[in-house]
């Protein structure tokens, strides 16, 4: 029989979100294992496309985007790195008229969170960016918001974590749970065995069949963003983008080279993915069409990862319905990097304080119980 190393919390997934968790929970004198079955940041926390951005979100994720905002304003101070984030300004534009009322509209509702959006028509949109092309009639631009390289900044939280105290496993899957009424048991695939009184569920895509084996069921299904990088160009760009609607957006870092993304990729097992040709296709014919500078540059690398996504496009946070001391953190739908701090520090809250000071009820996973669901079909 193997060793049973006792803690006081178990973190499965080591993406941004449950690497933060560890980081605050060891800050605040918590014993912490965390378990992550690839490397720290690998999976969607590490691929993304790096937007640090409020504008857009849902009016229920912006108290907890808003002190990811300040978390993120001292990031050295927090992990060690500056991660290149970048406060350069989220630029979102509209392809027309109907869009642009769309930006108006959460700008209005978003007002009581003093983002300092500003809406620009076409010739404002023309004079302070010349280099957005005319297919654009006008865009919201929210200046404090910005970008990073996420392969820097997710490993980065999980080695802040270990130097504070956490013990962070990598290539180590959590195979088997068990809850003795007192605390849960992990077997692990190196034969170790885990025992605490929390389990925090921040298994990124995967999260779900964690969940259904506490009989959670949550109906998450899987994302696959494409995206791309050019050649260094000259730096033309000066904000990071994304377009009403959707489709596509991008960014230009100080060497000069453009992170593009949008559209979806498709999977080649349960863990890795590609982009695909007509998905990078896809991307670049938008590209030229609201960014002319980039007619003719060469993409030198694609990629894409693995996202989960639930039906309201918004996330699960906070305490399991089945079984005391488990918490859930998953489902953030390619918008957990900037949150991502954020959450980690309302999980350790819920375990310390007893309690998460932003508000948490709208992520709640009772929202996908049978009853609920039920209620919510015969609303439709």
């Amino acid at each position: 029989m193997s060793r049973v190393a006792e803690t006081d919390v178990i973190i499965i997934g080591g993406g941004i979100v449950g690497a933060s968790a560890a980081l605050m929970l060891a800050l605040r004198g918590q014993r912490v294992v965390l378990l992550e079955r690839d490397y720290c940041g690998s999976r969607s926390s590490g691929v993304n496309y790096g937007g640090v951005r409020r504008q857009g979100r849902s009016l229920v994720q912006l108290p907890l985007s808003q002190r990811a905002h300040e978390l993120w304003s001292d990031l050295p101070g927090l992990i060690g790195i500056d991660g290149e984030y970048v406060r350069s300004g989220h630029l979102k534009l509209a392809r027309s008229d109907a869009d642009m009322a769309k930006l108006q509209a959460w700008a209005d509702a978003a007002a009581d969170f003093d983002l300092g959006v500003e809406l620009l028509d076409h010739g404002q949109l023309r004079q302070r960016f010349a280099w957005v092309g005319d297919v654009a009639v006008g865009a919201s631009l929210c200046s404090g918001d910005g970008h990073a390289n996420p392969r820097l900044v997710s490993p980065a939280f999980a080695a802040a974590a270990r130097r504070a105290g956490a013990r962070i496993v990598e290539q180590v899957q959590a195979l088997a749970f068990d809850h003795d009424g007192q605390a849960f048991e992990v077997s692990c695939s190196n034969g170790e065995r885990l025992r605490a009184p929390w389990l925090l569920n921040c298994a990124g895509a995967w999260a779900n069949h964690i969940a259904e084996q506490f009989g959670e069921h949550v109906p998450m299904t899987s994302g696959h963003p494409a995206m791309l990088v050019t050649e260094p160009l000259p730096v033309v760009m000066d904000v990071s983008t994304g377009v009403e609607g959707g489709g596509i957006y991008a960014r230009q870092v100080a060497r000069g080279n453009c992170v593009l993304g949008g559209g979806q990729g498709f999977a080649l097992d349960p863990l890795r993915a590609r982009p695909g040709q007509l998905a990078t296709l896809d991307i670049l014919r938008n590209a030229v069409e609201l960014y002319p500078f980039l007619h003719g540059a060469q993409a030198i690398r694609t990629w894409s990862g693995t996202e989960g996504y639930l039906p309201d496009r918004e996330p699960v946070i906070g305490h399991g319905q089945a079984q005391p001391g488990l918490i859930h953190a998953f489902g953030f739908a390619g918008a957990g990097f900037q949150i991502g701090p954020a959450v980690g520090e309302a999980l350790s809250q819920l375990i310390v304080e007893g309690r998460s000071r932003a508000p948490i009820d709208a992520f709640s996973i009772q929202r996908f119980s049978p009853l609920e669901l039920h209620k919510g079909r015969s609303l439709s």
